[in-house]
């Protein structure tokens, strides 16, 4: 793959360039965005205790990364959703069909152990693939 091929965009935040990653891949009509958090750039959490505001604000990031690589949500073919034990599922499958009801990409949702922080209840990753006349 060359260089050319494949563009990393970054959301900024300071964890990026310490753990070696990028919010969002493109390479040619792929577009991967990684797992994201409803944390705010200033420690507290979008949504609060409640896992479908927290969802509901991870959609709202991911779909601001997916324009950065001039992707959006219509284009979304796989989710990836992990909550922790005790999450209400339920409303993190709801904020998510709320987002999807007529894309309806292939879809997991996971109970992990623990998230990066124990305020975090909910952590979703996408991946999208553009139209061929986006190549």
């Amino acid at each position: 793959m060359s260089d050319e091929a494949r563009r990393n965009f970054g959301s900024g935040g300071p964890w990026e360039e310490l753990y070696g990653y990028s919010r969002v891949v493109r390479v040619g009509r792929h577009v991967h965005v990684a797992g994201t958090t409803a944390a705010m750039p200033d420690g507290g959490v979008y949504g609060g205790a409640d896992a479908g505001a927290q969802a509901r604000a991870v959609f709202a990031r991911i779909e601001a990364a997916l324009a950065q690589a001039g992707a959006r949500m219509a284009d979304v073919v796989r989710t990836r959703m992990y909550v922790i034990p005790g999450v209400d599922t339920d409303a993190v499958g709801r904020a998510h069909g709320e987002r999807f009801a007529h894309v309806k990409p292939a879809s997991t949702l996971v109970v992990v152990h623990a998230l990066v922080r124990a305020d975090l209840l909910v952590e979703i990753e996408v991946d999208a693939i553009l139209p061929a006349e986006s190549a």
